[in-house]
């Protein structure tokens, strides 16, 4: 037991939607040496945790769990799908596909075939296709499809979480092999059919509720004329990722060049929850008198954001670091 699925029972409980089990065996090639070949556990042994923890509290129907971490073959996808993953990610295989060596050269930016380089002279030398990203997964979907068939499965639904279909291969008589016991990692929770193995449920994160409802009804105008527009919000810490779903409505009318400077100006008094201003796309600004929480800011795409103390606090901000 490694303590991720403890982890994963309390994302799933705080309504996440998505839970990526990574392995060690992927990751950059700027990686420092001691990580790559120290650091880290199988995904196997984290994603074969994770779906029985989900399972045994009721909550592996509300999530999608990804698992990912130097998948390459059908056989990975199929294991995957075996120990409970609906999802897979990929990196290092379609990379190859597109041309990398494994230089391990990322962070210098000296890559030789192009890839992870921004000196114009060596990325002249990419080959890599779309077609070629599109042709491997081809591949890998159609092994997918014929281990399935082997096995009598039709749909790829059915295959996930059936951990009772794994097997190890008899006849290995190294003596390493005689002390390990798999019974824990093929283990399947012994619960009603009514209990989801797989993600099947859609959850309600009360979004209608969200702040960011009320300052595009106000800001309707300057969305649709572009004339600039002054609002006055309260906000608490509860108000989360406020701007996202504004900024998603400049987006959608004006792409990523957004709104001319200031257009819509909304002056917040309060605290403001987590990811205040995230993606907050040009020509909008946030103006807060108050306090933020963490990740003020996040992927800022333009946007303006300034943050202060309120008029009646004693601190001064700029001797308050």
């Amino acid at each position: 037991e490694v303590g991720v699925g403890t982890v994963a029972a309390g994302v799933s409980k705080a309504k996440a939607d998505h839970i990526v089990v990574a392995g060690f065996d992927g990751g950059t090639g700027a990686s420092p040496l001691s990580s790559i070949k120290h650091a880290g556990t199988p995904w196997e042994l984290g994603l074969a945790e994770t779906q029985q923890t989900l399972v045994l509290n009721r909550l592996r129907g509300r999530v999608a769990l990804q698992v990912d971490g130097q998948l390459k073959t059908g056989r990975d996808v199929l294991i995957g799908a075996l120990l409970g993953a609906d999802e897979f990610g990929f990196a290092t295989a379609p990379l190859v596909v597109e041309g990398c060596i494994m230089m391990r050269k990322c962070h210098l930016n000296t890559c030789p075939v192009g890839v992870a380089t921004q000196d114009p002279v060596l990325r002249r030398k990419f080959t890599g296709q779309p077609e070629h990203v599109v042709n491997y997964f081809f591949f890998l979907a159609e092994e997918v499809r014929e281990l399935m068939a082997q096995m009598g499965i039709r749909k790829f639904n059915d295959l996930i979480g059936r951990s009772d279909l794994l097997d190890v291969k008899q006849g290995i008589a190294h003596w390493k092999a005689k002390g390990l016991d798999f019974s824990k990692i093929f283990h399947r929770p012994d619960m009603p059919s009514s209990v989801a193995r797989l993600h099947a449920e859609e959850q309600d994160h009360g979004l209608e509720n969200a702040l960011d409802n009320q300052l595009i009804a106000q800001a309707k105008n300057a969305l649709e004329t572009q004339q600039p527009v002054v609002l006055n919000s309260i906000i608490r810490n509860v108000n989360r990722t406020v701007g996202t779903m504004l900024s998603h409505e400049v987006a959608k009318r004006y792409g990523q060049a957004g709104l001319p400077h200031d257009t819509i100006t909304v002056k917040f008094s309060g605290t403001a929850g987590q990811s205040f201003g995230a993606f907050l796309a040009g020509g909008i600004s946030f103006e807060l008198s108050g306090e933020g929480n963490d990740y003020v800011g996040k992927g800022l795409c333009g946007g303006r954001i300034v943050v202060m103390p309120p008029a009646d606090c004693p601190i001064v901000a700029e001797d308050n670091i």
